[in-house]
């Protein structure tokens, strides 16, 4: 059954939302678009700063490489067309930030056009969403207010970092669509690793385009959110503005185009300047670089550079027995994936790895406040942990108790056992002789189970395990017991 549309109740009826996401994704690379200067995270200001990121006079750009084929690599993941030829072109407009006084960028020529990517919503349900084009260009500094009581400081550490603009359609029809786009395509960028998707770090960061309408209208005028930087806040600032619109025009009012903020404190906007067009920043070819013009060999290099992508890995968990949920979660995370492959590859058998992962390690990595990455674990061991118990060396108990001591020392599960002496048995003169005490001990509920209260049989296999310490193979266990009681 479809879900009902997504809509927002004003005085005068239900209004829709349209929304489309520009989102501004750094570029993994080790050096800047047109410099070979660093991107690292959290440098002192300004010390990674070329003379061509500073614009000092005479410098010319020159193309980065790995920029290009990330960009290219991230086109051919959402299955856009690739255009073979792409031009940059000058964006001009003055501030402080942005020592040439213009942003070099790709208007009218982009190096990637078309492409879609596919959401699945909370309901099951899928849609699929236009993406317009993805374009290179470069990033502005960043203006520093907080320094000084009078003055604000500009740091140019980020000036001429690579970034690829994706915008997308304006397909979408609700905050929840929104977000399921932007973990979509988050998921996408780090398993191609042309993005780390960190947003908090502002490596990855979304405009939000936001217009209202009568369901069946023409669209609205819309507005755009900057610089959003994280998934939670582009759905409180797609409903706040949608709510703030349809207020403004249910009271008589008009929608201006303009460019607002967001604040994550109070999960309003406010107005920041009127939005600009195109013809405003005066765009023309950048006369100091030559057109992309991309050959058959560096397109094939780049599809074949490519991992196995969300969707497909999720399949083929589905096909191995994983069930749909599990494969969802286990394929959410580029990490989390990398983590549960190199588990499979060292001989766990799919569907009991899959349950143990989602269980015991999700727990205890969520106990201890570590990503997978920092699991004091490996898969390599966790591959062996499962096997002991595959192998009927280790009962489901004794693993969980062997697990956690994995988790304290980082010790292999095997020297554990043999250490402690935790290996199960299914020694059945030992297992029969705890069965003969624990009925002895017990005459009263002996009696019960043959007077035909049978659910007592669960009491008498707690008991043994209990007297052997949970040594005791269960299905031993539960043999010799139906014998003993007859």
């Amino acid at each position: 059954m479809a879900t009902a549309p997504y809509r927002i109740e004003g005085a005068t009826g239900a209004w829709e939302v349209v929304i489309g996401l520009e989102v501004h994704a750094q570029v993994t690379s080790e050096a800047k678009l047109f410099s070979g200067a660093a991107t690292a995270f959290g440098a002192e200001p300004n010390a990674q700063v070329s003379l061509v990121d500073a614009a000092m006079p005479g410098m010319l750009p020159v193309p980065n490489g790995e920029c290009i084929r990330q960009a290219v690599r991230t086109g051919m993941a959402i299955e856009a067309k690739i255009n073979k030829w792409s031009r940059f072109d000058r964006k001009n407009y003055f501030y402080a930030d942005l020592p040439q006084g213009y942003q070099i960028s790709q208007l009218y020529h982009p190096i990637v056009g078309e492409g879609a990517l596919e959401i699945e919503l909370e309901d099951g349900e899928t849609k699929t969403l236009g993406i317009e084009r993805i374009h290179v260009e470069q990033d502005a500094g960043k203006l520093m207010h907080d320094q000084h009581p009078t003055r604000s400081y500009v740091d140019l550490n980020r000036s001429g970092v690579a970034l690829m603009e994706i915008v997308s359609r304006p397909d979408m029809r609700s905050p929840a669509e929104a977000g399921a786009y932007l973990t979509k395509l988050r998921a996408i960028l780090r398993y191609v690793g042309s993005c780390d998707g960190n947003m908090d770090q502002g490596s990855m960061r979304a405009d939000v385009n936001v217009s209202v309408r009568k369901p069946g209208d023409a669209f609205g005028t819309r507005t755009e959110t900057k610089n959003v930087n994280s998934i939670r806040f582009v759905m409180q600032a797609i409903e706040h503005e949608a709510k703030r619109q349809i207020a403004v025009i249910e009271d008589g009012g008009k929608i201006v185009q303009e460019t607002r903020l967001f604040n994550p404190d109070t999960g309003t906007t406010r107005s920041m300047r009127s939005k600009e067009d195109a013809h405003d920043y005066r765009y023309f070819p950048d006369p100091d670089l030559l057109p992309l013009v991309l050959d058959d060999a560096f397109l094939a290099e780049c599809r074949a550079s490519l991992p196995e992508l969300p969707d497909a890995k999720r399949a083929r968990y589905e096909a191995q027995g994983i069930s749909a949920y599990q494969a969802k979660v286990l394929t959410s995370d580029v990490d989390i994936a990398r983590w549960f492959d190199t588990l499979l590859e060292a001989g766990a058998k799919p569907v009991a790895a899959a349950n143990w992962v989602s269980s015991e390690l999700f727990g205890a990595l969520n106990r201890l406040g570590k990503e997978i990455g920092e699991s004091p674990v490996s898969a390599t061991q966790a591959a062996e942990l499962l096997a002991l118990v595959a192998d009927g060396t280790l009962s489901g108990t004794l693993s969980k108790q062997v697990f956690e001591i994995m988790l304290e020392t980082g010790a292999d599960p095997s020297r554990i056992v043999e250490e402690r002496g935790l290996k199960q048995t299914s020694d059945t003169g030992a297992i029969e002789a705890v069965i003969a005490d624990v009925l002895a001990k017990n005459p009263g509920q002996l009696e019960q189970y043959r007077g035909g209260k049978e659910a007592l049989f669960g009491f008498f296999v707690g008991q043994t395990m209990k007297a052997m310490g949970g040594k005791a193979n269960p299905a031993v266990v539960n043999e010799l017991l139906k014998k003993a009681l007859g």
